[in-house]
């Protein structure tokens, strides 16, 4: 298959999760702060409620795999709000060792590396 049609099919398979939780109830959600009121609930969200609903009564094996599809576009979602902190931060006038020291890391060079990859991926995912 190629990378076009794996991620047409990726596409498909978290669409169909997304819409399974939202008939399961995460439609409900509340609206989340600056997110407009057509925007549906970010997959992160959609995990928690998964999450939330998984410590409950029977929350069914169908809404957890929901949520384990959805991992990907969490994944990407987190990675594009560090890279947009990361980037505030610096255009801010914070030094890599304030970086590093707020993020738990050991140098300013992992600050970078870090920095480095999160938005090597971001931009991987906008060019492909």
């Amino acid at each position: 298959m190629s990378d076009a049609g794996a991620d047409q099919e990726q596409a498909a398979l978290e669409a169909a999760a997304r819409r399974q939780l939202l008939d399961a109830g995460a439609s409900s959600l509340p609206q989340a702060p600056g997110r407009h009121r057509s925007q549906p609930p970010s997959a992160v969200d959609l995990i928690h409620f998964a999450l939330r609903g998984a410590h409950g009564d029977d929350p069914g094996v169908a809404v957890l795999q929901a949520a384990l599809t959805l991992l990907p576009a969490a994944r990407a979602e987190m990675d594009q709000l560090e890279a947009a902190v990361l980037l505030t931060a610096r255009s801010l006038g914070l030094s890599w060792p304030q970086i590093s020291r707020a993020m738990g890391l050991a140098s300013a060079q992992a600050a970078q590396q870090r920095c480095d990859r999160v938005t090597g991926r971001v931009e991987s995912r906008r060019t492909s």
